[in-house]
């Protein structure tokens, strides 16, 4: 037998009120974090970063934009990793810096920019840029358009290009050392390679 079900008795307004005022207030969802904030460009200033150098006199790597080729070039030639700023001589960081971008279009943008930033005066002073250096960003002949780049980057600093290493793309080390390298070493002082190490 199906018991029929009976309406609610209506609550009183002042216990329906007393009712609602025990319940505690929903607390909102917490505000999404912000999203990271853009790397300041290289004419911003940029909070000081202890750079993991030895001397004022070992070779600072600075790296034009995220993904430059740096942490490759500094295991195989040493020198100190700046990151994306310019180091301070003053605090004892690394006097001699090189620049380091891909060949690609935004890489070599992002050269172009460090370079003017440094030719504009706003870099700590006693900075002495040795050269860029252009790692490839693919295997094969570079565009024209991007050659054309490349020449303009010339036109203001000693410009290095260093090939496609595949074994860089895994984490190893190249078999046979490109002579790029070898110029490389010459250039920021490293000791790594000996006679007939490079082919």
């Amino acid at each position: 037998m199906r018991t029929a079900l009976r309406p609610a008795a209506p609550v009183p307004p002042q216990q329906a009120a007393a009712t609602q005022r025990a319940v505690p207030p929903r607390r909102a969802a917490p505000a999404p974090a912000p999203a990271p904030v853009e790397e300041a460009g290289w004419d911003q200033p940029r909070p000081p970063k202890a750079a993991r150098g030895r001397s004022r006199d070992e070779v600072g790597w600075v790296k034009a934009h995220g993904g430059a080729g740096t942490t490759s070039l500094i295991d195989t030639l040493g020198g100190v990793d700046v990151g994306a700023r310019w180091p301070d001589p003053a605090r004892g960081e690394p006097r001699r810096i090189v620049v380091v971008g891909r060949t690609s279009s935004g890489g070599l943008r992002a050269v172009s920019r460090a370079l003017g930033a440094l030719k504009e005066g706003k870099a700590p002073q006693g900075l002495d840029l040795l050269g860029v250096v252009l790692v490839a960003d693919a295997p094969g002949r570079l565009p024209l358009v991007l050659l054309r780049r490349i020449r303009v980057l010339r036109s203001v600093a000693r410009v290095y290009r260093v090939p496609w290493i595949p074994a860089w793309r895994t984490g190893g080390h190249p078999k046979h050392e490109p002579r790029q390298l070898a110029t490389l070493a010459a250039l920021v002082g490293s000791d790594l390679y000996g006679e007939g190490a490079v082919s």
